[in-house]
């Protein structure tokens, strides 16, 4: 009797797998919310169809209203975490958000040092649950340390010009290409500043997102804004440019289709707690509403007479 053949493990383990998808390795904070910090990565770079290979920088305590506490990860066991699956995966992009102390900053940074052509998209958030000290040795690390090696930085315009231009005494509100001339003093190659105010038009008030280099701006989207509070934005942003990049987009294309998708998440963002609007980063994936005998879409909302139900393509906001 012949021995039975597997054709697959004739062919090698190279013809039976199927291509792996881009990898992503996100430093971050971990958020028990799950709004933010590497659950927010995690969950926006599978939605972008790239695989997260997540490093825990820092313990966040929070929930969805606010930041109680943080206890950051010994800046040696980050680096040992990044270097043990660098050993066995190769990365295709980074992400950088909160780092948890200018030490593990240091650390980094070093490890970034020896993967100088993988995109790296850096995020600075707002830090207020840091004491005024701790904050300025985290910013001052992260300018020299990570700015350098910084492809994309991006960040609310406040939280950029507090951090790239200080002594901004102009009643003129920075712009994004001078937020780019400054971050391009450290090496950073790009930026996009989101929450840009512009001119009210009536009862309705505009934002503006724009990717600038020092030469200017290079694109953007406008998000109409409301009054709503949303937690996890910036992070969305970050992580779904970041695989975007790292499956080999162009970088316009790829901001301008990160901002569509931060828009639909924000547009179909939950409340599951007393706090703020988490972004649902699996929109696409929910079925479509049930339509009623007279096809006509089930909706729980009691729109008045002549209004318009929400569209998924519509402006939102960003905070």
């Amino acid at each position: 009797m012949k021995p039975s053949i597997d054709p697959a493990r004739d062919a090698g383990p190279a013809a039976a797998e199927p291509p792996a998808p881009a990898c992503v390795l996100s430093f971050n904070g971990s958020d028990p919310s799950g709004a933010g910090g590497l659950a927010g990565d995690i969950a926006t770079i599978a939605a972008m169809g790239a695989h997260a290979l997540p490093v825990v920088t820092a313990i966040v305590l929070r929930d969805t209203a606010e930041v109680f506490d943080h206890q950051a990860i010994d800046a040696d066991v980050v680096a040992q975490q990044a270097r043990a699956i660098l050993e066995d995966v190769t990365v295709a992009g980074w992400k950088v958000g909160y780092l948890g102390n200018a030490e593990t900053v240091g650390a980094v940074a070093e490890v970034l040092s020896d993967y100088p052509d993988v995109p790296l998209v850096s995020y600075l958030p707002p830090l207020p649950w840091l004491e005024d000290d701790e904050q300025q040795s985290y910013l001052d690390a992260f300018r020299e340390l990570i700015l350098p090696a910084t492809e994309v930085l991006i960040g609310n315009h406040k939280t950029l010009t507090d951090f790239l231009l200080p002594e901004w005494d102009n009643e003129r509100p920075p712009s994004a290409r001078e937020l780019a001339v400054a971050a391009a003093e450290h090496g950073t190659r790009f930026v996009l500043v989101t929450g840009v105010m512009l001119p009210a038009k009536g009862a309705e008030q505009f934002i503006d997102n724009v990717l600038a280099s020092p030469q200017g701006a290079l694109t953007g989207e406008k998000f109409e804004r409301f009054d709503v509070t949303f937690v996890g934005a910036g992070d969305t942003l970050a992580a779904a440019l970041a695989a975007l990049l790292a499956a080999g987009g162009e970088l316009q294309a790829a901001v301008g289709e990160a901002l569509s998708f931060l828009d639909q998440t924000l547009d179909a963002g939950f409340r599951p707690g007393m706090g703020n609007v988490v972004p649902d980063r699996f929109f696409w994936a929910l079925p479509p509403p049930e339509e009623d005998g007279d096809g006509a879409a089930d909706n729980d909302d009691d729109l008045s007479a002549g209004d318009d139900p929400p569209s998924k393509g519509s402006p939102r906001r960003v905070h």
